[in-house]
Parts: C-alpha cells; sequence; structure tokens
C-alpha cells in the first residue's frame, strides 16, 4: 500500500519536472519582426543602383538622396523595430 503512495508522488513530481515546450516570442513580436524585416529590405532596395557598365564614366545617381539619405534611414528604422520587437512583452 504504501509503495502505490509514492509511485502516486514520484509520478506527479516527474510531471511537474517535464519542460513543456513553448515558444519565447508570441505572435505579436513575430509580427513586429515581419515589419522591421521588410522595411531593412526596403532600404537595401533603395540603395541599389546608380551604377554605370563603363568604368571611365562617373554618375551622379550614385549620391541621389535616396541612396544618401533615405535608404540609410529606413535601414536604421528597421534595426530599432527589430529591438523593439525583441523587446516587447506582449502580455501587458
Amino acid at each position: 500500500m504504501g509503495e502505490s503512495k509514492n509511485k502516486k508522488v514520484e509520478k506527479t513530481v516527474e510531471e511537474n519536472i517535464k519542460p513543456r515546450f513553448e515558444f519565447i516570442f508570441k505572435k505579436k513580436n513575430y509580427l513586429w519582426m515581419i515589419i522591421g524585416l521588410v522595411v531593412i529590405a526596403t532600404g537595401f532596395a533603395l540603395m541599389s543602383g546608380g551604377g554605370t557598365d563603363d568604368p571611365a564614366l562617373f554618375n551622379e545617381a550614385i549620391f541621389s538622396w535616396r541612396r544618401i539619405r533615405l535608404a540609410p534611414t529606413l535601414v536604421l528604422l528597421g534595426f530599432g523595430i527589430e529591438m523593439y520587437a525583441i523587446l516587447l512583452n506582449p502580455d501587458k
């Protein structure tokens, strides 16, 4: 009789010790991460181009406002959104 009681206690303890699988982030975190990745990708896409096939020619388009100001700002904003997504507590 005492053995069955000990087995029940051991089984209860084992159930409490077993780790449960749980994601670190919630749906809201992942949504903000995707938004941040889209903003970063947009910034890098805006940086592309402006070159020339002929190395002897200089193209002023490489110094456009879009490539010098807008694109890096979007990339930094995207990294800021990523930090926000990581630190966000969706349970609040």
